[in-house]
């Protein structure tokens, strides 16, 4: 008889504890969430029925100690544990020690873990069943002058990987043999330092490389089938950005020999739970029978289950506590294609500066009902509320959007009307970066490869609105609509808007450390004209239409809305997002430079050397912060008195938050 499973720890955070945690309360579960020290107040543990801590905030600590989480489930009285993906996710010891503990793995065995846990060992396996694998060097001879000749041999160019890397690191692309030496050498440092194993393997190199994956599910009672393939090749630095279910340009005949594969490479492991064999395709032409090769298999539900989720109409995870309670699986002629989905992630990151990691409070100022969002076409996995504060010390997803259609043309459509749904303030985001990734025309083409991004990247980084000075025209008439007319925006009334003010009125921004000057010159009823530096704007506010008009030379800016917060004005256009910081003199705010220490991003408060009532000279070091794996020293830019402290050690702060007050001078207004 089968054991019912009654409670699920969740050995992860965020999106995919969330995701877990709803389809275990729909299947009559009980679930425990883990945290760290930054994760106290996280979604997932509001979620769940239980929630225990763990930790401090680096994962090392908290999420990667195995024996803590042993201990939170057996301390709960938890008879399984979830995974998730990443962290432990594909830890051969966390299974065992479930087991060895009485608790049921919601994964394969430690035994499958193994065998595909290095990619040498898991393509020998794969090459004695059958399944077809990239020519390459897999051999235990690491000699460099070896390698450097199995390279020759196989003909560059080729691919150098590290034998236990995995998500892009320890790996890279060697074009001629002149490169092969220096080549090596970097891997292998950065294999070592990743995974403490700087073994290598060599692959030839696969021109307009596609990287397609196929979705396995195996039970205890010896049945494995496929849920189709999904393609993941748009990457970037070999991480995923965008997937979709089924792949362009797939065939019925391709995907059998393809998903046949799959199979095949699942059973000679004894493959038991949600796993995946990846494979790397020749996408120089027409996809063939005799054009894909084994790459890895991933031991784990994927971040991407989702789009094969919309196209089969199964729910993956229920499938995985099923096998785990050990429940057939569906047969495969019951397993069918409908639709197509595509899953863009959105990530806290910053495309404009190299997509260096961003964070801080986060607003999710559109979050709709997850019922009322899949009517629209597609669904949102997210581990984030309004209000939340998002990390910096885990993976910088913010949420996956999963547009859904009858074909991949509208999948495409609502997957961009589910970023678009989506408002984030004020933390900076890859939203508009993803939406021209869908709009680029070889994409919507379906001419999509693992060189696409890295190949158009010029083009898929958004334009900075900050540069823009249209931006603080219209960024002035908003200023100018609030302190006159009450409206949100200058086309937000619906009887025409007007504004009769007088001439020259004045708002001034700050970017870069230099103060930008918008004039409104002339405000009628139905136009406005406005100088900033050196150029002018015209505005055109026709009635009664809810919106504004705007000439050529402002371009898209008839359709932005905005957010005003302390200091900040965020707009937001479609995907696009930018922030302008509004220049307050002396007095007109606390949050000014003479009077305030302001977070210059987001970050950790380390130390806090002053408290109110405090008399401090200017230059003394008043708190200290942890932003980007670097310490700054935030100074008193006066002598004065400390008014107020708002920092507190081990706080997270967001970019622009007051920490700290100085008390105003007599002579300010």
């Amino acid at each position: 008889m089968p054991k019912k499973i009654k409670k699920i720890l969740i050995a992860n955070r965020g999106e995919i504890a969330c995701r877990v945690i709803k389809t275990a309360r729909k299947m009559g579960i009980s679930t425990v969430a883990v945290y760290s020290d930054a994760d106290r107040k996280a979604l997932h543990v509001r979620m769940a029925d239980e929630a225990v801590h763990i930790g401090p905030s680096p994962a090392i600590e908290s999420y990667l100690v195995i024996d803590k989480i042993i201990a939170a489930a057996t301390e709960t009285g938890a008879d399984a544990i979830h995974p998730g993906y990443g962290f432990l996710s594909e830890t051969r010891l966390l299974c065992e020690l479930a087991k060895k503990a009485k608790i049921i793995f919601i994964g394969p065995s430690a035994e499958s873990m193994e065998a595909m846990g290095l990619k040498d060992a898991a393509k020998k396996i794969m090459d004695e069943a059958g399944v077809p694998i990239t020519p390459g060097y897999h051999g235990k001879d690491q000699d460099a002058k070896l390698l450097k000749t199995k390279s020759g041999e196989i003909g560059y160019p080729v691919l150098i990987k590290a034998v236990a890397g995995g998500g892009g690191k320890g790996m890279r692309k060697v074009e001629a043999e002149k490169d092969f030496g220096a080549m090596l050498a970097s891997c292998q440092r950065e294999a070592k330092s990743s995974f403490d194993n700087d073994d290598v393997l060599i692959e030839k190199y696969i021109q307009s490389p596609r990287h397609i994956e196929v979705q396995v599910f195996g039970d205890t009672h010896g049945n494995v089938v496929h849920m189709f393939e999904r393609d993941c090749s748009l990457q970037r630095r070999h991480q995923k950005v965008i997937e979709e279910a089924p792949a362009p340009g797939m065939t019925d005949e391709v995907r059998k020999a393809m998903t046949d594969a799959a199979v095949k490479a699942a059973k000679a492991v004894d493959y038991v739970g949600a796993g995946t064999v990846e494979f790397i395709v020749d996408g120089s032409g027409t996809l063939r029978t005799d054009g894909f090769w084994f790459m890895e298999m991933n031991t784990r539900l994927q971040v991407e289950h989702p789009v094969t989720e919309m196209i089969t109409g199964l729910d993956l995870v229920e499938l995985q506590i099923r096998v785990a309670q050990s429940e057939k699986l569906p047969k495969q002629k019951d397993i069918k294609i409908q639709g197509h989905a595509v899953e863009a992630r959105l990530y806290a990151e910053d495309p404009a500066n190299d997509f260096l990691p961003t964070g801080g409070k986060i607003n999710l100022l559109k979050a709709r009902g997850e019922r009322r969002r899949r009517d629209r076409g597609f669904r949102v996995d997210t581990g984030y509320t309004s209000g939340d504060f998002f990390p910096l010390s885990y993976d910088p997803m913010i949420a996956k959007v999963i547009g859904f259609g009858p074909d991949r043309t509208v999948a495409i459509d609502k997957t961009i009307d589910g970023l678009e749904d989506i408002e984030i303030y004020p933390i900076k985001t890859n939203m508009a970066f993803l939406e021209n990734c869908l709009d680029e025309p070889d994409f919507v083409d379906g001419k999509v490869s693992t060189g696409f991004i890295p190949e158009n990247l010029t083009d898929l980084i958004p334009f900075d609105t900050s540069n823009d000075l249209r931006a603080y025209a219209l960024a002035a008439l908003r200023l100018e609509s609030d302190a006159y007319d009450n409206v949100k925006t200058p086309f937000d009334n619906p009887s025409g808007y007007r504004f009769n003010l007088p001439k020259k009125a004045v708002h001034l921004f700050e970017k870069d450390g230099d103060v930008i000057e918008a004039e409104i010159l002339d405000s009628l009823t139905n136009s406005a004209k406005v100088r900033v530096q050196d150029q002018t704007f015209y505005f055109e506010f026709p009635t009664p239409e809810n919106y504004v008009l705007i000439e050529e030379v402002l371009n898209d800016y008839n359709s932005w809305n905005f957010k005003v917060k302390h200091n900040f004005i965020s707009m937001k256009y479609g995907a696009s997002i930018t922030q302008l910081k509004r220049h307050l003199p002396t007095g007109e705010s606390l949050l000014n430079s003479s009077n305030a220490l302001t977070a210059p991003m987001p970050g950790k408060i380390i130390a806090v050397n002053a408290k109110a009532g405090d008399a401090v000279k200017a230059g003394d070091p008043l708190i200290i912060m942890e932003a980007m794996k670097m310490e700054m020293t935030l100074e008193a830019p006066r002598d004065g008195i400390v008014a107020e402290v708002n920092a507190a050690v081990d706080a997270l702060v967001t970019d622009g938050e007051m920490l700290l007050a100085l008390e105003k001078i007599e002579n300010e207004k």
